[in-house]
C-alpha cells in the first residue's frame, strides 16, 4: 500500500511538470521527492542486506525528514540562483527601461518567475524596437526640417544681400532703384522676422511655456471681426465671406480668444490664398455634444490631393512649393494652428476634395 501511494504521489507530481516553465517551488518539490524516494529505497535495500528489517512507520518518518531537508535546501539554492540571474537580466534591460515599480528582493517561489521574466524581456524588446523606429522617423523629420528651414531662410537672406550690395556698389545714388531696392530689402527682412516669430511661437507651444488666457466669448462675433479685417485681401480675388446655414448666430466657447483669433486668421488667410477667384469662404459652427463645439472653415477652391493631407500640419510642408512661396507664406501657419488647438486640449482635422474645396475643422469647449 505504501509503495502504491508513493507511485500515485510521483504521478501527481509528474503532471505538474508538463508545463513549459515550472515554478521554483514545483522544482524544489520534485527534486525533494526524488531524493526522498531514492533515499528510502536505498535504506530499504541496506536493511535487507544487513538482515535488519525497517518498519514502514520508520521508513516514512525518515522519508519525510529527508524530503523536508532536501526541499528547504533546494528552495534556498533556487531562490538565490534565480534571484542572481534575474537580477542580472533586470540590470541589463533597466539601463534603458526604468522599472514600473521597484522589484522585490525576494521572488515569490510559487509563481512562474521564468515566464514573467520572459514576458518582461519580450515587452522590453518590443518597446526598444518601437523606440528605434520612432528615432528613425524623428531623424528623418529632423533632416527634412533642417533642409526646409535652411531653404526658407536662405531665400530672403540672399535677396536682402543682393539688394544691399547693389546699393553699396553705387545703386544708392540711382534714384530709379535706390528706394525700390530698399523697400524690397525691407520686405524680405519682414519675412525673416515673421519666420523667426512663428518658429518661436511653435517652440513655446511645444514646451508648454505659452500661457493661455481662457475666457468665455462668442466665436461668431470673433469671426465677424476677422471678416471685416480681412475684407481687403478677400476683395482682391473677389472672395465672399459668410456663414453656413443655421450658423449666423451666437456660439459661446471657453478658450484663449487671441489664440483662437490667430487660428481663424491663419485658416481664413489660407482659404483666400489658395482659393479660386470669385469663390467663397464660409464658417460653420456645430454642437458635437454637451461639451464641445466644432468650428469649420470651408472654401470652394481647388482642393488638396489626398496624399498631402497626412502631412499638411507639418512645419514648412507645402503642397505646391513654388506657388506657396509666391503667396508669401512662411509654411508655418497650419503648424501653428495645430499647436494652438492642441494646447487647448482639442483636436484639428482637414478634409478636402480636388476641384470641390477644403474644410479645416477644430473643436472647442462650450460654455456650460
Amino acid at each position: 500500500m505504501g509503495i502504491n501511494l508513493t507511485f500515485k504521489g510521483m504521478s501527481k507530481i509528474g503532471k505538474l511538470f508538463n508545463e513549459k516553465n515550472p515554478t521554483p517551488r514545483q522544482i524544489a518539490i520534485y527534486a525533494a521527492t526524488i531524493t526522498a524516494v531514492i533515499s528510502l529505497l536505498l535504506l530499504l535495500a541496506l536493511t535487507f542486506f544487513v538482515q535488519s528489517p525497517l518498519s514502514w512507520w520508520h521508513g516514512w518518518l525518515i522519508a519525510i525528514i529527508i524530503f523536508a531537508v532536501s526541499y528547504f535546501t533546494n528552495i534556498t539554492a533556487l531562490e538565490r540562483f534565480i534571484y542572481r540571474r534575474v537580477k542580472l537580466i533586470y540590470k541589463t534591460i533597466h539601463k534603458t527601461k526604468a522599472p514600473k515599480e521597484p522589484k522585490e528582493e525576494k521572488f515569490k517561489m510559487n509563481q512562474h518567475v521564468i515566464d514573467e521574466v520572459e514576458e518582461e524581456v519580450r515587452s522590453w524588446a518590443d518597446e526598444r524596437d518601437e523606440e528605434i523606429q520612432s528615432l528613425k522617423k524623428m531623424e528623418a523629420y529632423r533632416r527634412d526640417f533642417m533642409g526646409n528651414i535652411s531653404h526658407e531662410l536662405k531665400t530672403p537672406i540672399f535677396n536682402v544681400q543682393g539688394y544691399i550690395h547693389t546699393l553699396l556698389e553705387g545703386g544708392i545714388h540711382d534714384e530709379e532703384i535706390n528706394m525700390k531696392y530698399l523697400e524690397r530689402a525691407a520686405k524680405n527682412v519682414e519675412r525673416l522676422n515673421t519666420i523667426v516669430e512663428d518658429l518661436d511661437m511653435i517652440a513655446q507651444l511645444e514646451s508648454q511655456d505659452l500661457h493661455l488666457d481662457f475666457q468665455a466669448f462668442d466665436i461668431h462675433q470673433l469671426a465677424i471681426e476677422i471678416f471685416e479685417e480681412m475684407s481687403i485681401s478677400a476683395r482682391e480675388k473677389n472672395i465672399r465671406f459668410g456663414f453656413k446655414q443655421g450658423c449666423d448666430k451666437a456660439f459661446n466657447v471657453i478658450a484663449d480668444r487671441e489664440r483662437i483669433r490667430q487660428v481663424l486668421v491663419n485658416l481664413i488667410t489660407n482659404s483666400i490664398k489658395y482659393g479660386k477667384k470669385n469663390g467663397n469662404t464660409k464658417l460653420g459652427f456645430y454642437h458635437m455634444d454637451d461639451k464641445h463645439l466644432l468650428v469649420e472653415v470651408s472654401d470652394d477652391g481647388f482642393g488638396i490631393d489626398p496624399k498631402h493631407l497626412p502631412r499638411l500640419f507639418e512645419r514648412f510642408y507645402r503642397v505646391d512649393k513654388s506657388r506657396s512661396r509666391e503667396q508669401g507664406g512662411t509654411g508655418l501657419g497650419l503648424s501653428i494652428v495645430k499647436h494652438i488647438v492642441e494646447a487647448h486640449k482639442q483636436t484639428v482635422n482637414v478634409r478636402s476634395t480636388q476641384n470641390v474645396g477644403s474644410t479645416f475643422g477644430f473643436t472647442l469647449d462650450k460654455v456650460s
